[in-house]
Protein backbone atom coordinates (compact mmCIF):
# COMPACT_ATOMS: atom_id res chain seq x y z
CA UNK A 1 0.00 0.00 0.00
CA UNK A 2 1.31 3.39 -0.80
CA UNK A 3 1.92 5.77 1.54
CA UNK A 4 -1.00 8.47 2.23
CA UNK A 5 -3.31 5.65 0.54
CA UNK A 6 -4.73 5.10 3.93
CA UNK A 7 -4.90 9.03 4.71
CA UNK A 8 -6.95 9.77 1.50
CA UNK A 9 -9.44 6.74 1.66
CA UNK A 10 -12.20 8.53 3.47
CA UNK A 11 -11.58 12.09 1.39
CA UNK A 12 -14.20 13.27 -1.26
CA UNK A 13 -13.58 13.73 -4.52
CA UNK A 14 -13.45 17.49 -3.88
CA UNK A 15 -11.38 16.59 -0.73
CA UNK A 16 -8.87 14.82 -3.39
CA UNK A 17 -8.83 17.97 -5.92
CA UNK A 18 -7.81 20.07 -3.25
CA UNK A 19 -5.13 18.19 -1.56
CA UNK A 20 -3.74 18.08 -5.02
CA UNK A 21 -4.11 21.52 -5.84
CA UNK A 22 -2.84 22.82 -1.93
CA UNK A 23 0.14 20.48 -2.62
CA UNK A 24 1.31 22.42 -6.03
CA UNK A 25 0.77 18.76 -7.20
CA UNK A 26 1.29 18.07 -11.29
CA UNK A 27 -0.63 14.57 -11.11
CA UNK A 28 -1.03 11.99 -8.12
CA UNK A 29 -2.45 8.69 -9.05
CA UNK A 30 -4.01 8.18 -5.36
CA UNK A 31 -6.14 10.99 -5.76
CA UNK A 32 -7.08 10.54 -9.42
CA UNK A 33 -8.72 7.31 -8.31
CA UNK A 34 -10.79 8.80 -6.01
CA UNK A 35 -11.36 12.38 -8.16
CA UNK A 36 -12.72 10.02 -10.93
CA UNK A 37 -15.66 9.59 -8.98
CA UNK A 38 -17.23 12.73 -9.07
CA UNK A 39 -17.80 14.34 -13.07
CA UNK A 40 -17.09 17.62 -11.55
CA UNK A 41 -14.16 17.34 -10.13
CA UNK A 42 -13.05 15.58 -12.74
CA UNK A 43 -13.85 17.41 -15.17
CA UNK A 44 -11.79 20.46 -12.78
CA UNK A 45 -8.76 18.42 -12.40
CA UNK A 46 -8.51 17.54 -16.60
CA UNK A 47 -8.67 21.38 -16.70
CA UNK A 48 -7.04 22.77 -14.24
CA UNK A 49 -4.39 20.12 -13.36
CA UNK A 50 -3.52 17.94 -16.45
CA UNK A 51 -4.36 21.13 -18.52
CA UNK A 52 -6.23 18.85 -21.16
CA UNK A 53 -7.81 15.72 -21.85
CA UNK A 54 -7.86 12.80 -19.19
CA UNK A 55 -8.84 9.76 -21.49
CA UNK A 56 -9.23 7.30 -18.44
CA UNK A 57 -11.39 9.98 -16.98
CA UNK A 58 -13.50 10.53 -19.80
CA UNK A 59 -15.89 7.42 -18.75
CA UNK A 60 -16.64 9.01 -15.66
CA UNK A 61 -17.45 12.31 -17.18
CA UNK A 62 -19.65 11.53 -20.25
CA UNK A 63 -22.09 10.17 -17.90
CA UNK A 64 -23.11 14.02 -16.42
CA UNK A 65 -24.58 15.90 -19.29
CA UNK A 66 -23.12 19.97 -17.66
CA UNK A 67 -19.89 18.10 -17.16
CA UNK A 68 -19.60 16.47 -20.75
CA UNK A 69 -20.47 20.07 -21.93
CA UNK A 70 -18.35 21.63 -20.11
CA UNK A 71 -15.20 19.01 -21.39
CA UNK A 72 -16.47 19.68 -24.79
CA UNK A 73 -15.76 23.26 -24.48
CA UNK A 74 -13.15 23.44 -22.45
CA UNK A 75 -10.86 21.04 -22.86
CA UNK A 76 -11.58 19.11 -26.16
CA UNK A 77 -12.67 22.42 -27.94
CA UNK A 78 -15.23 20.38 -29.62
CA UNK A 79 -17.52 17.77 -30.24
CA UNK A 80 -17.40 14.87 -27.56
CA UNK A 81 -19.51 12.30 -29.76
CA UNK A 82 -18.71 9.81 -26.85
CA UNK A 83 -20.97 11.68 -24.56
CA UNK A 84 -23.60 13.23 -26.84
CA UNK A 85 -26.37 10.63 -25.54
CA UNK A 86 -25.46 11.80 -22.45
CA UNK A 87 -25.36 15.50 -23.14
CA UNK A 88 -28.99 15.08 -25.26
CA UNK A 89 -30.98 13.77 -21.89
CA UNK A 90 -30.93 17.15 -20.42
CA UNK A 91 -32.92 20.34 -22.41
CA UNK A 92 -30.37 23.02 -20.92
CA UNK A 93 -27.05 21.16 -21.71
CA UNK A 94 -28.41 19.98 -24.80
CA UNK A 95 -28.82 23.47 -26.32
CA UNK A 96 -25.74 24.98 -25.29
CA UNK A 97 -24.19 21.87 -26.79
CA UNK A 98 -25.63 22.83 -29.74
CA UNK A 99 -25.01 26.33 -29.88
CA UNK A 100 -21.50 26.50 -28.38
CA UNK A 101 -20.06 22.80 -29.77
CA UNK A 102 -22.12 21.84 -32.82
CA UNK A 103 -22.91 25.31 -33.57
CA UNK A 104 -26.03 24.50 -35.38
CA UNK A 105 -29.08 22.70 -35.08
CA UNK A 106 -28.47 18.92 -33.15
CA UNK A 107 -31.56 17.63 -34.58
CA UNK A 108 -31.02 14.23 -32.60
CA UNK A 109 -31.36 16.16 -29.21
CA UNK A 110 -34.43 18.43 -30.28
CA UNK A 111 -36.88 15.96 -29.03
CA UNK A 112 -35.57 16.19 -25.44
CA UNK A 113 -34.92 19.90 -26.40
CA UNK A 114 -38.91 20.80 -26.67
CA UNK A 115 -39.73 19.51 -23.42
CA UNK A 116 -38.65 22.55 -21.77
CA UNK A 117 -40.38 26.01 -22.85
CA UNK A 118 -37.19 27.58 -21.54
CA UNK A 119 -34.46 26.14 -23.41
CA UNK A 120 -37.06 25.35 -26.46
CA UNK A 121 -37.00 29.32 -26.26
CA UNK A 122 -33.03 29.59 -26.30
CA UNK A 123 -32.60 26.83 -28.82
CA UNK A 124 -34.91 28.98 -31.17
CA UNK A 125 -33.22 32.11 -30.91
CA UNK A 126 -30.12 31.44 -30.66
CA UNK A 127 -29.58 28.09 -32.87
CA UNK A 128 -32.16 27.96 -35.06
CA UNK A 129 -32.50 32.29 -35.22
CA UNK A 130 -35.99 31.57 -36.36
CA UNK A 131 -38.95 30.12 -35.31
CA UNK A 132 -39.25 26.20 -33.40
CA UNK A 133 -42.74 25.00 -34.99
CA UNK A 134 -42.53 21.73 -33.57
CA UNK A 135 -41.73 23.30 -29.86
CA UNK A 136 -44.32 26.03 -29.83
CA UNK A 137 -47.08 23.68 -28.35
CA UNK A 138 -44.40 23.36 -25.49
CA UNK A 139 -43.12 27.45 -25.05
CA UNK A 140 -46.98 27.85 -25.39
CA UNK A 141 -47.47 26.45 -21.97
CA UNK A 142 -45.20 28.70 -19.97
CA UNK A 143 -46.42 31.97 -20.15
CA UNK A 144 -43.61 33.89 -19.48
CA UNK A 145 -41.37 32.14 -22.35
CA UNK A 146 -44.27 32.10 -24.62
CA UNK A 147 -44.52 36.29 -24.38
CA UNK A 148 -40.50 36.10 -25.06
CA UNK A 149 -41.04 34.00 -27.88
CA UNK A 150 -44.09 35.74 -29.76
CA UNK A 151 -41.96 38.97 -29.08
CA UNK A 152 -39.09 37.38 -30.61
CA UNK A 153 -40.47 36.33 -33.47
CA UNK A 154 -43.13 38.86 -34.27
CA UNK A 155 -45.83 36.42 -33.57
CA UNK A 156 -49.48 38.09 -33.46
CA UNK A 157 -52.81 36.32 -32.49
Amino acid sequence: MKAGSIFMNNMTAKEAYNFVVNLGLKRHEISEQIIMTDPRWTYMYARYIIKGRWIEAEPFIMTDPRWSYMYARYIIKGRFPEAEQYIMTDPEWAYEYARDIIQGRWLEAEQIIMTDPRWAYWYANGVIQGRFMDAESTIMKDLYWWVQYKSRFDIYE
